[in-house]
C-alpha cells in the first residue's frame, strides 16, 4: 500500500493509493508523565488541550512544520497509518510533504520517523509543488505558477515551472501564528487570557484581512470571549468586533504579503509576466481567512484566487504522487 502524508503542523492528512484521503485529524498527541507510548492521538488528543491534568500533556510533535518531538511523532505517524489502512500490511512506500525551506537535518529526521512507522521507502515532496498539483496547476508546462499555500505553522510561496521551483520563500508564519496574534492582542488590550482553543474560535468566527465587500452584517459582527482577568485571575467575558481582531492580524497578515512580494521580485522576468495574467493561487487552512485575496491582490496588483478546495490541496497533490509514482518521481526527492 503506498501512502501520501500531509504532515502539517496542525492537522495530518493521509492519501492511500486507489481510496483517497483516508484520514484528517489534528497533528496532537496526549502522553501521561512517566507512561510509555500515547494516551491519545489525533481528534481525541486535542480535545485535552488546555482541559488535562498536571500528569497529562497534550503536545504537537510539530512545530513550523518540522518535527519538533521525535518520539511523539512517530508514535503519530505509527497510529495514523494503522487507523487509515487497518489489518495485516506489508511496509508501505511513503511520499511526504515538507516546508521548501527545511534543513537536511530536519529532512532525515522526518524520514527515519516514516521509516520507524512502517514505511519501506521515503519519498519527499515540497509543498508548495504538492499544493501547485493538487491545486490543478500546469506545473509541468514552460508556464510560471505561483501558489501561496498557508498551512497551520509555514506559508510557502513559490513560483513554479517545467516541474521545478523556481524561486520560492518559506515563511514560518501561519494559522497557530494568528491564533497567537489573537491572544496577545486579546491580554493586552483586554487584559484576558484566553487559550489556544478560543483564539481558533474567534479567528473563524470573525476574522478577517480587509474590508469585506458587501458584508456589512460580517462587520457589525460582535464575538463574545470567555478568558481569565490578567490582574484578578477571574472569570470574565468581553465582547470583540471584527475591526479589532482585523487589527491583531495585520502584523502576520503584512508578513505574508511581504514573502509574497520578495518572491515576485526573485522572479525571472518572462515568469513574471505569467503570473501576471494568469495569477496567484492560494491554499491552505490560511486561504479561508475573508478578503485576504483582495489583500494580497491590492498589494501586488497580480489577480489572487482561491483553490477550489484549499484544505487539501497538499494532500492531493501529494496523492497524485502515489497514484502516478512513476511519471512524477523525478518531482521527489528521496533521502
Amino acid at each position: 500500500m503506498d501512502i501520501g502524508i500531509d504532515l502539517g503542523t496542525a492537522n495530518t492528512l493521509l492519501y492511500a493509493r486507489g481510496q483517497g484521503i483516508v484520514l484528517n485529524e489534528p497533528s496532537v498527541v496526549a502522553v501521561r508523565a512517566g507512561a510509555r507510548g500515547a494516551l491519545a492521538v489525533g481528534a481525541e488528543a486535542k480535545e485535552t488541550i488546555g482541559r488535562t491534568p498536571g500528569s497529562i500533556t497534550a503536545i504537537r510533535p510539530l512545530r513550523d512544520g518540522v518535527i519538533s518531538d521525535y518520539e511523539a511523532a512517530e508514535e503519530m505517524i505509527r497510529h495514523f497509518v494503522r487507523k487509515a489502512v487497518p489489518g495485516r500490511r506489508p511496509r508501505t512506500r511513503m511520499v511526504v510533504c515538507v516546508p521548501s525551506g527545511v534543513t537536511p537535518v530536519e529532512r532525515r529526521a522526518i524520514v527515519h520517523a516514516a521509516e520507524r512507522a512502517g514505511a519501506r521507502a521515503v519519498h519527499l515532496i515540497e509543498e508548495p509543488m504538492a499544493a501547485a498539483i493538487g491545486a490543478g496547476l500546469p506545473v509541468s508546462e514552460p508556464r510560471g505558477s505561483m501558489v501561496v499555500d498557508i498551512g497551520g505553522g509555514t506559508t510557502e510561496v513559490a513560483v513554479i515551472s517545467l516541474g521545478g521551483i523556481v524561486t520560492a520563500q518559506s515563511l514560518r508564519v501561519g494559522g497557530h501564528r494568528l491564533d497567537t496574534a489573537i491572544t496577545d492582542f486579546v491580554r493586552k488590550e483586554h487584559g484576558l487570557l484566553i487559550g489556544e482553543r478560543t483564539a481558533e474560535d474567534i479567528k473563524v468566527a470573525i476574522g478577517s484581512a480587509w474590508p469585506v465587500p458587501g458584508a456589512d452584517s460580517f462587520e457589525m459582527r460582535t464575538h463574545a470571549v470567555r478568558g481569565r482577568e490578567k490582574v484578578r485571575g477571574l472569570p470574565k467575558t468581553v465582547d470583540l468586533t471584527v475591526k479589532e481582531v482585523r487589527a491583531a492580524l495585520d502584523e502576520p497578515v503584512e508578513a505574508i504579503i511581504t514573502a509574497v512580494r520578495a518572491t515576485l521580485e526573485d522572479c525571472p522576468p518572462e515568469l513574471s509576466g505569467d503570473v501576471m495574467e494568469h495569477g496567484i493561487v492560494l491554499t491552505g487552512g490560511g486561504a479561508l481567512l475573508p478578503a485576504l485575496d483582495l489583500r494580497i491582490a491590492s498589494a501586488t496588483g497580480i489577480p489572487v484566487v482561491v483553490a477550489d478546495n484549499p484544505l487539501d490541496s497538499v494532500a492531493l497533490g501529494c496523492g497524485r504522487c502515489v497514484e502516478d509514482f512513476d511519471s512524477l518521481e523525478r518531482l521527489l526527492s528521496a533521502v
